[in-house]
């Protein structure tokens, strides 16, 4: 599978998420929470057995048991209190989109020479930045104000990598 087609499928992927979260907003948040939850659990649990399990090279590592213990309890919080851990995810979420928006854009102007149609790709990180300060600054928006939000951004950025992938495979089919 080539590059033009992995963007596409990624904006496919992105697309058809931001369709959902603009559906079904509530049963967004609820399964970032429990996916969080579970992972967090079975995080835990594995790094706890690692931790207090005794090999023939190693003996046993309080740090990794540490590690399950706060796994566990960050799980069984998650399922507690799941409105504060969906805030949390939130947060995460903008500093996530700040990030990978900032990649791109850097990923843009370092193939600007290399690829046309560069534009898409910072325009996709422009929208993850805007997207991130969004959430850092109405936080309060509450649980479904923010899966819209994460479900228009899933989607725009999900056209545009469509378009930056046909774009792509035409200037590749051109050139060959």
């Amino acid at each position: 599978m080539d590059g033009s087609t992995l963007l596409i499928v990624r904006g496919i992927v992105g697309l058809v998420i931001g369709v959902i979260a603009f559906a079904w907003p509530g049963v967004t948040i609820a399964a970032l929470v429990v996916i969080f939850g579970f992972y967090a659990l079975i995080d835990g649990v594995t790094n706890l057995i690692l931790g207090l399990t005794k090999t023939r090279t190693h003996g046993r590592s309080w740090a990794t048991a540490l590690q399950g213990v706060v796994g566990i309890a960050a799980g069984v919080l998650t399922f507690m209190w799941p409105g504060v851990t969906a805030l949390a995810l939130v947060i995460f979420i903008g500093a996530w989109a700040i990030v990978t928006g900032i990649f791109e854009i850097a990923a843009a102007i370092r193939l600007r020479k290399v690829i046309r149609g560069e534009w898409l790709l910072a325009l996709s990180g422009i929208l993850s930045v805007i997207f991130g300060v969004l959430v850092f600054a109405f936080p309060g928006a509450g649980a479904v104000g923010i899966a819209w939000i994460l479900g228009a951004y899933s989607a725009a950025a999900g056209i545009i990598l469509i378009a930056l992938g046909i774009r792509l495979r035409s200037s590749l089919a051109v050139a060959l």
